[in-house]
């Protein structure tokens, strides 16, 4: 995957570039000089929605190409339209570690034949990997799920033999649950004997004179 940058001059307005369809960014690493540069922001839009931020894009157009990753994006909070990126350019031999979302592909039996609940537990993994291997997602078979005791775990994802992960290999991924009902409470039992000295009451009440007034 290709984007083409253009080096930005800093006294060039953002504002006056985002009008004329480009967005302002910059690309920078550890061992890389600060860049700032435009991009076609259509072009930008399609290659992020694609990448996202845990993909390998290869930057062109400032001589050397470049391999980097969308660190980055700001977004209007009105239009949701890009506002600024940020590139965090990677050297040859450098590892990364990423958080790569993870995707959860097929039907598990155990919700589909039992009635049970799919639980998605982590809903992204970080991963140590070299560049050329990181993938855009790490995919989640639940047809393993059979059972409503069966589980999947960290050690059952299929990673990049380059990967290293911090996780703990046993923590659950996925599962099945059942739903659960709470009994109902029982109705309290109604006291007919106060309500009838409720009534007696209220009976003898009205039949007593007002203050002032005497019984005929």
């Amino acid at each position: 995957m290709e984007l083409t940058v253009n080096k930005r001059e800093t006294t060039q307005n953002p504002n006056t570039l985002r009008r004329e369809g480009f967005l302002p960014a910059v690309i920078y690493g550890c061992a890389a000089e600060s860049t700032p540069v435009t991009i076609d922001r259509k072009t930008f839009q399609k290659v992020y929605k694609a990448a996202g931020e845990s993909s390998v894009i290869t930057i062109k157009g400032l001589g050397e190409d470049k391999d980097a990753l969308i660190h980055d994006v700001q977004h209007d909070a009105v239009t949701g339209e890009p506002l600024h990126a940020d590139f965090y350019a990677i050297q040859k031999g450098q590892t990364v570690t990423v958080s790569v979302p993870l995707e959860f592909d097929g039907v598990a039996p155990a919700v589909k034949d039992l009635g049970g609940i799919l639980t998605k537990v982590m809903h992204e993994l970080e991963i140590t990997v070299q560049p050329k291997d990181l993938p855009h997602a790490i995919h989640v078979d639940i047809s393993a799920l059979k059972t409503l005791e069966d589980q999947i775990k960290v050690s059952d994802l299929k990673l990049p033999a380059s990967a290293e992960i911090s996780a703990d290999p046993e923590e659950v991924v996925a599962m099945v649950s059942t739903a659960t009902e709470e009994p109902a409470e029982p109705a309290a039992p109604i006291d007919l004997s106060a309500i009838a000295i409720s009534e007696e009451r209220g009976k003898k009440e009205e039949e007593a004179p007002a203050e002032g007034e005497t019984k005929e």
